[in-house]
Parts: C-alpha cells; sequence; structure tokens
C-alpha cells in the first residue's frame, strides 16, 4: 500500500509549488502499479518534489540505517565549514569510508560531527531523524548507522538542492562510480544525482539503499529514496531489486510530483 504522509517543516529557502502534483486518484493508480510489481524481495520507495511537498510512500517503509547515504549531509556540513575537499569527492563518487570518517573527523567527532550532521537534516526538513555521536555497532561508521526511514531520506533530498552550498555536492552526486550505478541510476534518459549506501543487518542479509535526484526536461526535479531488505538479501540481490523500482520510477516519471525550488535552482 501507498500512503500520503505530511512532511515535516521544510527549509525556508524552499517552498516553490511543484510542477505537476498526484492527486488521491492519481496515486491510488501509482499504489497500484507498484504493488502490482513483481519484485525480486521487498522494496521501500518514496518520492517528494524538489522544493517540498507531501511524500508518495509504496512498498516496504521499515526503517533502516541510513548507511553510505548519510554521507550527503554529512559532506554539505563537512563542505561549509571547510570548503571543497578531495575527501568529499571521494566519499560521495566512490563512497570512500575512509574519505567520510575524515570529514567527520574535520566537524570535530562524535557529538560536534553528530549535531553538525544532524543540523544538516533539520534543515531539508528532516525534523525527526538523529545522527549517534557513538559507535553503535563497532567495525562500521558512527555516522552510517543512523537510522534514516525513507519519508525522511526523501523529504531531505527534495530539499537539497535549495539548500545553501549544496550545488558542487549535487554534482559529485552526478558523477559516482560504477560501485552505485544502479537504482535511480538506470534512467539514463534523464539527468540524475546519486547517493547509494549498503551493508549487513544486525539480522542477517543485506541492507541496500539509495537517494536521487532526477531532472525532468522542464528543469523541474523528482526526490527519491529507496530501499530494500530481506533476511536473504546480498548486495547482488539488493541491487537487482533497486534496479526494478528504478524502472518503475522511469515508467512513471509523467505522472509523479516534480518541482522546482524557490529561487529557480
Amino acid at each position: 500500500m501507498t500512503q500520503t504522509v505530511t512532511a515535516g517543516a521544510t527549509s525556508t529557502s524552499t517552498g516553490a509549488p511543484p510542477s505537476s502534483t498526484s492527486g488521491p486518484k492519481s496515486s491510488a493508480k501509482l499504489a497500484a502499479s507498484f504493488d502490482a510489481l513483481t519484485l525480486s524481495q521487498p522494496v521501500g520507495l518514496a518520492v517528494v518534489p524538489v522544493g517540498g511537498g507531501d511524500p508518495l510512500l509504496f512498498g516496504d517503509q521499515t526503517p533502516q540505517v541510513a548507511w553510505s547515504t548519510i554521507k550527503v549531509p554529512l559532506a554539505l556540513a563537512a563542505e561549509r565549514k571547510n570548503g571543497p575537499s578531495s575527501a568529499e569527492s571521494a566519499a560521495i563518487t566512490a563512497s570512500d569510508n575512509a574519505s567520510a570518517e575524515a570529514l567527520w573527523a574535520s566537524l570535530g567527532g562524535g557529538e560536534q560531527a553528530a549535531q553538525a550532521v544532524t543540523a544538516v537534516l533539520r534543515e531539508g526538513g528532516d525534523t525527526e531523524s538523529t545522527v549517534p555521536s557513538q559507535k553503535l555497532r563497532g567495525e562500521f561508521t558512527i555516522f552510517g548507522q543512523t537510522t534514516w526511514p525513507l519519508k525522511n531520506a526523501a523529504t531531505f533530498t527534495s530539499n537539497l538542492p535549495c539548500l545553501p552550498g549544496s550545488r558542487r555536492l549535487i554534482s559529485l552526486m552526478g558523477q559516482v562510480a560504477g560501485n552505485q550505478q544502479w537504482g535511480v541510476e538506470t534512467i539514463r534518459a534523464k539527468s540524475t544525482a546519486v547517493k547509494g549506501g549498503w551493508g549487513p543487518s544486525v539480522t542477517g542479509g543485506y541492507v541496500v539503499r539509495q537517494i536521487g535526484l532526477i531532472t525532468k526536461r522542464d528543469g523541474s526535479r523528482i526526490a527519491v529514496a529507496m530501499s530494500t531488505y530481506s533476511a536473504g538479501a546480498s548486495m547482488e540481490s539488493g541491487i537487482a531489486a533497486l534496479n526494478q523500482a528504478g524502472s518503475w520510477v522511469a515508467s512513471h516519471l509523467a505522472s509523479l510530483p516534480s518541482g522546482k525550488c524557490s529561487s529557480g535552482r
């Protein structure tokens, strides 16, 4: 089932109305279409027009940890404090963990870094998610274990182009390496910008997820967050499932709400 959920407060830099909308009848048709997919494993999807709006939610909305998708608000916080860096480029385009750890350290690490990244989430309209300040799983990054529900991730992504200093970051998301060229990145006919994340669940199996922006011909944008998980899932099966979701998004672009920042960006 799909739901339409009212997003939390959005950044004051946003507010342009979406260039297309999905009313109740349209939303019901989209939900029925998504539910009819023969997916290899459970997939959740959230879609929000850039500039802010109500998330359209499809499929499995079980909250999962962010993994490397949280490197996007981390990179924005670090660039604002320290300026552009090679660590930012590697953390986004290659999803390099050592580079992301360097960004975290540049924010002061621990509570300082957690507050800085959480503040960026709040600025992007996510009023609920909080980045931890201590390791929750010893072998993984602190920030990667942030619980990030899809509706919150999509809301943040929808406001990302409207946030000060985000232009370079979004450009890097448009240049990701092969390890992230799936999901939204399968929509080759459109301009896309993505960040993938993946890792083993505490209960076994792999979580694979992605946030992304799709730019339509009229310049309006759609923000997407998707994830997949099942107990026996692998990285490969997760990618295959998100590719199915990406294909579904591609086939319904005309029906999905898109928008622009109030500044026109």
